[in-house]
């Protein structure tokens, strides 16, 4: 095997960056040890591969196609029982046909990123187009466009250094929709009014395959080593450094990978082996609700198994009307309960998609399970 190849060295630069992931990004730098849960990093680091292999290895924006961006097995960047994600490249210069169908989703939504072509972490999100701005047929059809001149309707900008739609689809049901593997959004997308027809790329060569693995390289890199160390991220108003306390749902603006509708509300919880967390309020008026758990590395808990959050559809209401949702270590007997898998600290994550009015924030406290058993 010829040292010379461009193809190899990026090979061995991909290599390189897992060693120092290894050393730094999964070590003390980085506080991994000092939660007990360093495992959990390192099958992070399995989905992140996976994820950059499956996302970025093969990109062309100018013939573009939507991938999912997580599933059941491939957990990160804040995934979620209910909802399947997409994603295509796409550049500011070029314009886009998009059609597909809701297929059952209660909120479907198109973002616009800004900054994450060649692997890159999103700087911004630029524009969202919901199924509420589009037409969409009685039998959930619709076709909507990107960049380009602008039409009076079904249309979003592209604007300057946008680089990939994210698609949200998420289901209100009883069942997790991630859980299975048979669910699909059906989505495509096309470039037209291009000057010449877009025809088919130029064959793999040894550049093009060194420039496909170090997109995966700068996808492993900037959501490991270039993500703010413990205690050193400014965290927006609606995320909570207090374990066990959320702070008031709000709308994130442009924040990167977030939804320009959605109120959040993150906690952590921290909890012993005989406490739970419970937690009260009254579900919003909205297109969609849940509240999920991760770990600290943005990976939900095993959904497909173990209840690992909840939505309106399968939370059990109180006589008044609220909800009483209690995370617990095992199952404290009563309704709404969400399995820790006997973690004792992971983060508590709430979306409320384009509420009506202030949302409730969510009261929670700590008390024993046998309590709740009484």
């Amino acid at each position: 095997m010829p040292d010379e190849l461009e193809s190899r060295r990026a090979l061995r630069e991909l290599i390189d960056l897992l060693e120092e992931i290894d050393a730094r990004y999964l070590d003390d730098e980085w506080s991994a040890p000092a939660f007990g849960d360093v495992y959990d990093g390192y099958r992070s680091i399995a989905h992140t591969l996976e994820g950059a292999l499956a996302l970025v290895f093969e990109t062309d924006p100018q013939r573009p196609f939507f991938k999912a961006i997580a599933t059941r097995s491939r957990k990160m960047l804040g995934d979620n029982p209910d909802a399947l994600y997409y994603t295509a490249p796409v550049r500011d210069d070029m314009t886009y046909r998009v059609t597909g169908n809701l297929a059952g989703a209660v909120y479907l939504s198109f973002t616009v990123e800004l900054g994450s072509e060649d692997g890159g972490y999103s700087t911004q999100t630029a524009g969202v187009l919901r199924d509420a701005d589009f037409d969409v047929a009685a039998d959930g059809s619709f076709e909507i466009y990107f960049g380009g001149p602008e039409r009076a309707a079904n249309w979003l900008a592209l604007p300057e250094r946008a680089s990939e739609l994210i698609v949200r689809c998420y289901f209100e049901e009883a069942a997790p929709a991630a859980a299975d593997p048979n669910r699909h959004v059906p989505l495509t997308i096309d470039p037209i009014d291009t000057a010449e027809p877009v025809g088919p790329p130029v064959p793999w060569d040894d550049a093009s395959v060194a420039a496909a693995y170090r997109r995966v390289i700068a996808f492993i890199r900037n959501r490991t080593l270039e993500q703010p160390k413990p205690g050193e991220r400014e965290q927006p108003s609606w995320v909570s450094s207090t374990p066990n306390e959320f702070p008031k749902p709000e709308l994130p603006g442009d924040f990167a990978f977030a939804a320009f509708d959605a109120a959040y509300s993150m906690a952590p919880y921290a909890l012993a082996p005989d406490e739970a967390l419970v937690m009260i309020g009254r579900w919003p008026q909205c297109r969609f609700a849940n509240v999920a758990v991760w770990n600290r590395y943005l990976q939900t808990y095993d959904y497909a198994h173990r209840p690992a959050g909840r939505n309106r559809a399968n939370t059990e209401l109180e006589p008044d009307g609220t909800y009483r949702i209690v995370i617990a270590h095992e199952d404290p007997g009563i309704p709404n309960w969400i399995d820790t898998e006997g973690r004792g600290f992971g983060l508590v994550f709430w979306r409320f998609f384009m509420p009506e009015g202030d949302v409730e924030t969510p009261r929670a406290s700590v008390v024993k399970i046998e309590e709740l058993r009484a």
